[in-house]
Formats: structure tokens, C-alpha cells, sequence
């Protein structure tokens, strides 16, 4: 045993005493911006050693840390940025409905927000459970990219902002929470009046993300807390109890439109309860039954006593009532859905058959449980294994089995809603959507996000060459599509498992703003052209796809139209392109245009834009010769196309 070394400074006093005070006092425990340091809320201190109520602001129920405000300012502060396509890294991208976009959330949301606003059926978070060891967000927008340290490699400002947060972190909680509340405020934007979220979590966070999502959804929309039993065994490094399980809170946009969950049966609950055969069974299935008899908890119905004639002929009567009106237990009387049992005392007790198949064929469902017990971390790990060929490419995905669990809760309407995964990590979400639309015959989309964070030189990922969990993610939804599809050939086509990748960026706009100072003419001369040199006319078009509300998974095509190159967005499938969403053209003058005219935007565009009758029109500003030429295009469109949009960038 080496011999501990003599410390050089003094005594931290303050802190000494601080620690007492807390141990007496624990309620008065706050956090801080001292890192490792405890810190006291005085004005509850100052309650805690009085035995009158203390003067002081009025207390009010309210959830609060240090960065709340901060919370509430990112989550509204409007951003210059946009999406850019990623053709080479996406699958099928001229055809797919499903989104990738790669960057921080909290700008993929901003983004978002217009075009798919409550257009949104199911959202999943999984966030990072702030164990101490992992990375949060960093949102302090009041620091400007300059100030960012890069020193550290923790994250370079061109891959976003990731910090680690230590549990030593004087604002350990505050930090994750002020990440999770922004993020949470946009998310609840997005979802339909009938939508659900759904966020993972364990006991590192739990009763404060509670907290937040009862204050952001309404206590109300609460749905339920469900219990995820993720391993079935181990645990030796544990101290005390063996942890077994982690949790998903479950909130409604509007608990008041959902219907009642109704899940399909697994082979095991069929197997365990329907067990009973009759002459039905070739048409209905076994059965399973359940006594006709109301118990004392249901209150008093007089139209619910009468008489039900028994196999011998003999008139059985409740003892208080039945659970069945007079009605329904005649047509069930009909068609065979009643048993008659002899009780101990040599009567009849009456019960319901409850078939597997209703009357019209469909099977009957089930409600799901608020306890998840039949799938592990396991299986997602083995998942992986599989489709990356041995490899442990990312650590603890969740299990496609699990979210398949969740997917069956929340999407029961039309079979085309959108789904949206924050923090995408492996893919597991987008893979999990991909079987269930081939099991269920759906063709629900996946919009899935994950930031680019670097792959640490100590993760598996890294010596397969993954630069970034964004790559892995990517190439986890490749491969689980292919697979899908080498399995079951004929869905090649027809069952989509492809994704359109984006990227977030800057703005697509130079800014033209300068100080008298800054005005030299060297800098106006950069000033010509109004769009970054590096943008490409894709660039351009999705960037105002955004802008004006429309879905960017939207088919796209290019043709010639008046000897321009044109961007036809989701047009019909007769090529003839009338009635497109919008029809694009960002030609410039100056290049050779029909018949030797300039390339640019001219009334012989305008018509023939006029005559596909299009929802709207979109032009380069500096797409036009002269202002008049601009004036006269758009007077034409105006008198062929009256109910056509017109908009420049």
C-alpha cells in the first residue's frame, strides 16, 4: 500500500461546511455552476431553521433548475440552416418516403416544424440516460462558434455539440434537462391530435423527465409508465439490487382522441387462453370463456335481470344481474357464443364464449400490458451480430421485437403515418418499421435523426471503418432492407426500405448584411450572386421545399420544358407533369437557352410552366434578365395560371 500524499493547498472550508449543512438538511440540496460542488438553496435553508413561515417570493408547484430559461430560448430561437440532400448515401432516394437526417435534433425539429406540423403519428425518444459517462447536448446558443474548444475531441464544431457530463458536473441534472425539455417542446409540435410518444429512460432521470413531459404534454396526457424487463439475468458487479429494468413513459398530443388500445395476439396468448373447441371451430378458431355473471363492483341495472333459458329447458336467473343486455345475450344465443357450465350446487352458470375470429373472420385482439417481459437487449445485440457479420457494432441497440411492441400501440389508423426516432443510434426504429410493414401489409414511414457523432477509437465500430454512429446507423437500415427483401424477393418494388438522407447545414443565402466598414468593394464584388457558391440546384430546391411547407419526401423528377432544365415535385404518374406540387427552375441568364436565347427564366418558361397548371412555381431571383423580364414572367403566370404560387429565392 503506497503512502498518501500530503495534500499542498488548504482546507476548503466552504465546502466542508456546505456538506455538513447538507447532510443535515438534504431538502436544501441545488445545483450550481461550481463544478463538483454542492450547493445550498438558502431561502429554503432559512425555512428549514425557523418555525414561522419566512418571508420571501411566493412559493408556486413549479418545475425549475438552473438552464430552464435557456431551455425555453433554444426551443424558440429561430436558426439559419437547412437540409441537404445526400444521394450517395441514401436507398432509392428518387422513390423512398422514409427521411435520414443526420445532425443534431434540435435542428432537424426546427427545420421540420412547418412542413410537418401535427402531421406527425408516433414519436420515439431514447435519449442519453445521463449515467455520468455519456454525452449530452450542449444548447447554449449565447456562445458563439469561436468559443467552442475544440482542444478537448470531444466534438469539433463542424460535427455539432456534444459534451460529455460527468456526474461530478456541478450541473449534472440541470444540463441533461435543460437538453431534453427544448427538444421535447418541439417534438410535441409535430404530433397529430391522436399521436403518441413514446420515451425510454431508466432511474437516472426518470422522475425528472417525468416531471418535464407532465409539464410540457399536461399531466393529463399521461398515458401510462411502462416497465421494460430488458435482461433476465446478471448483474454481479451490482452493489445492491440486480437491475433488471428500465422504463418508457407514454404521453398522448390529446388523450381525449385516442381510442382503445387494441394489439394483435401472440401465438403464446393464443396458445394459453383459447383453448376450447366446438362446431364453430373450422370458421371461428377455440375459444376462450368468461362468466356472464356481473360482480358486486357494477353498479345496480334492473334492465340487466331476466331470465336465460338453459340446455334443459330450465329458466336461469342471475343472482344479481347479468353483464349483457336482454338483446345482446339473444343474439348470442343465436349464434352459439354462450356456454352453459353446472355449477357445485348442480345448477347452471352461464358464460361467454369469446372466439378467436369474430362472426366477419377477423381475429379478435388484445390490449397490451403495461410490462414488457418477453424480449431483452440481448436480442437486439444478436440483431446486430447478424447483419454486421459477428460484429459488436454498436453497444446495447434496443431489440426490434420491443419497438415492434410500441409501433402496435400507436399506429391504428391509416396504414401510411409517420413515425420520427430523435435519436436514431443504430437504426433499430427504421429496421423494427421495415418488418412491420412487411408483417402488417403497412407502409408507415420512418423519419430518422442522429447526430454525427465520432466513433470513439475504443468502440468496434471504429475498427470497421464507421467514422460516425451516423454511418453505422445508415448502414444498419441498408442491410436490414436487403435482408428483408433476399428473403421475400417478390416485395422488391413494392415494400419500401429505403431512406432519402439529408444533412443539416447552413443556410443556403451568402449574408449580405455588412457595416459601413466592411462595404469594400472587394467584398461587394463577392456579393454578385445572393447563394453560396457550393449550393447545387438540389441544394436550392429542397432548402425552399422547407421553407414553403412542403413534404420533402415527395417524388422528384428532372426534364426539359422550353429548353430548360426543370424540377417537377410530385407529379402525376402519367407524365404529363399537370397539376405537379411545384415546378422549380433555377436557370440564369447568359447560358445558351432555345433557338439561341439567354438561359434564363422568359414568358416562353411561364407558359409552358402555365400549362401544366402546377400548385407552385419557384425561380433564382437573379434568375432574370432585368426587372422587367421578372415583372413580365410574373404577369403571365398570373393571367395563364390565377391559382398558381409564384415564389423566387
Amino acid at each position: 500500500m503506497t503512502i498518501e500524499k500530503l495534500d499542498a493547498s488548504t482546507p476548503d472550508l466552504t465546502r466542508q461546511n456546505i456538506e455538513r449543512l447538507l447532510e443535515l438538511f438534504p431538502e436544501c440540496r441545488t445545483e450550481g455552476s461550481r463544478e463538483d460542488a454542492p450547493m445550498v438553496d438558502f431561502d429554503l435553508l432559512r425555512q428549514a431553521l425557523s418555525d414561522y413561515l419566512v418571508e420571501g417570493p411566493a412559493e408556486r408547484y413549479r418545475l425549475d433548475w438552473p438552464g430552464k430559461r435557456q431551455a425555453l430560448l433554444t426551443a424558440n430561437t429561430p436558426i439559419d440552416k437547412t437540409l441537404r440532400p445526400m444521394r450517395e448515401e441514401s436507398v432509392d432516394f428518387d422513390t423512398t418516403r422514409n427521411l435520414f437526417i443526420e445532425g443534431d435534433n434540435l435542428d432537424a425539429l426546427k427545420l421540420l416544424q412547418e412542413t410537418y406540423l401535427g402531421k406527425v403519428k408516433m414519436i420515439y425518444i431514447d435519449p442519453p440516460y445521463n449515467t455520468g459517462s455519456d454525452f449530452v447536448y450542449d444548447d447554449d446558443f449565447a456562445v458563439s462558434e469561436a468559443q467552442f474548444s475544440e482542444g478537448s475531441e470531444q466534438r469539433s464544431s463542424e460535427l455539432g455539440k456534444l459534451v460529455s457530463n460527468p456526474s461530478s458536473n456541478g450541473r449534472f441534472h440541470s444540463d441533461w434537462m435543460t437538453m431534453i425539455y427544448s427538444r421535447l417542446r418541439l417534438a410535441r409540435n409535430l404530433l397529430s391530435s391522436d399521436g403518441l410518444i413514446f420515451i425510454s429512460i431508466d432511474d437516472n432521470e426518470q422522475s425528472k423527465l417525468r416531471q418535464i413531459a407532465d409539464e410540457i404534454f399536461g399531466e393529463e396526457n399521461f398515458v401510462d409508465q411502462m416497465v421494460w424487463k430488458k435482461r433476465y439475468g446478471g448483474g454481479a458487479k451490482e452493489k445492491h439490487l440486480i437491475t433488471l429494468h428500465e422504463y418508457v413513459l407514454v404521453f398522448a398530443k390529446d388523450i381525449e382522441t385516442l381510442d382503445n388500445f387494441q394489439i394483435p395476439l401472440t401465438e403464446e396468448s393464443i396458445k394459453r387462453y383459447y383453448k376450447s373447441k366446438d362446431d364453430n371451430f373450422s370458421s371461428r378458431g377455440p375459444y376462450r370463456t368468461h362468466p356472464l355473471e356481473a360482480t358486486k363492483s357494477m353498479g345496480a341495472r334492473p334492465n340487466l335481470v331476466f331470465p336465460i333459458p338453459g340446455p334443459d329447458g330450465e329458466l336461469i336467473t342471475p343472482k344479481r344481474q347479468w353483464l349483457w343486455s336482454k338483446e345482446r345475450v339473444e343474439d348470442a344465443l343465436r349464434y352459439g357464443e354462450l356456454e352453459f357450465v353446472k355449477d357445485r350446487s348442480g345448477g347452471w352458470s352461464v358464460h361467454t364464449k369469446q372466439y378467436l375470429r369474430d362472426r366477419d373472420g377477423t381475429q379478435r385482439t388484445g390490449k397490451p400490458f403495461s410490462i414488457i417481459d418477453d424480449v431483452y437487449t440481448q436480442h437486439g445485440t444478436n440483431e446486430v451480430i447478424d447483419l454486421f457479420g459477428d460484429a459488436r457494432i454498436f453497444p446495447f441497440p434496443k431489440p426490434t421485437a420491443f419497438l415492434k411492441k410500441l409501433l402496435e400501440i400507436a399506429l391504428t389508423g391509416a396504414d401510411s403515418e409517420i413515425v420520427v426516432d430523435l435519436f436514431a443510434g443504430s437504426g433499430s426504429l427504421a429496421h423494427a418499421i421495415s418488418a412491420y410493414n412487411y408483417e402488417q401489409s403497412t407502409r408507415h414511414r420512418c423519419f430518422t435523426i442522429q447526430i454525427d457523432e465520432i466513433v470513439s477509437d475504443r468502440q468496434e465500430a471504429r475498427e470497421h471503418g464507421y467514422a460516425t454512429i451516423a454511418e453505422v446507423t445508415r448502414e444498419r437500415i441498408r442491410r436490414a432492407g436487403k435482408k428483408i427483401i433476399k428473403e421475400t424477393p417478390e416485395l422488391a418494388g413494392k415494400l419500401d426500405t429505403g431512406f432519402r438522407a439529408f444533412r443539416t447545414d447552413s443556410g443556403n443565402f451568402v449574408d449580405t448584411s455588412v457595416t459601413p466598414k466592411e462595404a469594400t468593394q472587394e467584398a461587394l464584388l463577392g456579393m454578385v450572386s445572393h447563394i453560396k457558391d457550393d449550393r447545387s440546384e438540389e441544394d436550392l430546391l429542397f432548402g425552399a421545399l422547407l421553407r414553403w411547407g412542403v413534404d420533402i419526401t415527395l417524388p422528384i423528377e428532372q426534364r426539359e420544358l422550353a429548353g430548360r432544365t426543370v424540377w417537377l415535385v410530385d407529379a402525376p404518374e402519367d407524365g404529363t407533369g399537370k397539376g405537379a406540387a411545384l415546378i422549380a427552375c433555377f436557370a440564369q441568364p447568359g447560358g445558351s437557352g432555345p433557338n439561341g436565347k439567354s438561359a434564363g427564366i422568359d414568358t416562353e418558361l411561364a407558359d409552358a410552366m402555365a400549362e401544366l397548371t402546377p400548385l407552385r412555381v419557384l425561380f433564382r431571383d437573379d434568375g432574370f434578365a432585368s426587372d422587367a423580364a421578372k415583372e413580365n414572367v410574373h404577369s403571365r403566370l398570373k393571367q395563364r395560371a390565377p391559382d398558381t404560387q409564384v415564389r423566387v429565392l
